[in-house]
């Protein structure tokens, strides 16, 4: 059951084309996973195009101009569509990872067809990057049951969409579809402990911060790390 959903405000802002490429994007995914919020999705959309074409005190060619800037941003967001049904023809790529077959949301499919190879970093922790364009590095994170990522903070902010199985992060537990938002003012340390282990894609704007224990020694090397991975 999906317990983390966007914020109204963000689902709002992704209904009118005004939030980031990359907050658009992950809450396109979830949205693919999420009956409510795609729903919500629609009808905030349907209601700002409402009002676009009767707001009586606009000039014709106001709102001609004002519904264009909306349509060139909504286009330029990660395509999503809005239905009240989806099949599995909607859910078609699948991503592998230590033996293990995952599918993923319409909205990420792309990225999975052209995702980096996969990498052990540490103990049970498996990463393949997502070029996404701009600063931010996008990653698909695959945690065995056991693995886990030391205890970290941000010092920007970091999206994360569960894709399947759970993880809990001393925060709180989530499971397939979740929608998670953090930031500087968070500290967490994410774990899998299920036999299936989890599948998450996760975007940051600025390195991690490790907080705890021997992973400390990496924080020195992480910028440098987050500036390589993002020129590629």
């Amino acid at each position: 059951m999906i317990r983390f959903h966007p914020t109204s405000r963000a689902l709002a802002g992704f209904a009118e084309g005004l939030i980031a490429p990359n907050e658009s994007l992950v809450v396109s995914a979830h949205c693919d996973m999420c009956h409510s919020c795609r729903n919500k999705v629609k009808t905030m959309a349907e209601s700002v195009a409402q009002a676009y074409l009767s707001e009586p005190s606009q000039t014709s060619n106001a709102v001609d101009n004002e519904l264009a800037n909306m349509f060139d941003a909504i286009v330029s967001r990660p395509e999503i569509e809005i239905r009240s049904k989806r099949t599995s023809a909607d859910f078609r790529k699948t991503v592998k990872v230590n033996g293990k077959s995952f599918t993923v949301p319409q909205s990420l499919q792309r990225y999975a067809a052209s995702m980096g190879s996969w990498s052990q970093l540490i103990g049970k922790l498996w990463q393949a990057p997502v070029m996404i364009g701009g600063k931010n590095l996008a990653n698909f994170i695959y945690m065995e049951k056991g693995g886990s990522v030391p205890e970290h903070t941000h010092i920007g902010n970091e999206l994360t969409l569960v894709i399947d199985g759970t993880f809990s992060d001393g925060l709180n537990a989530y499971e397939t579809g979740d929608f998670i938002a953090l930031s500087t003012s968070d500290t967490h340390t994410p774990a899998a402990n299920m036999h299936e282990g989890c599948l998450v894609f996760s975007i940051i704007d600025e390195p991690l911060h490790f907080t705890s224990g021997w992973a400390k020694l990496i924080n020195p090397l992480s910028h440098l790390y987050f500036k390589v991975s993002t020129k590629n």
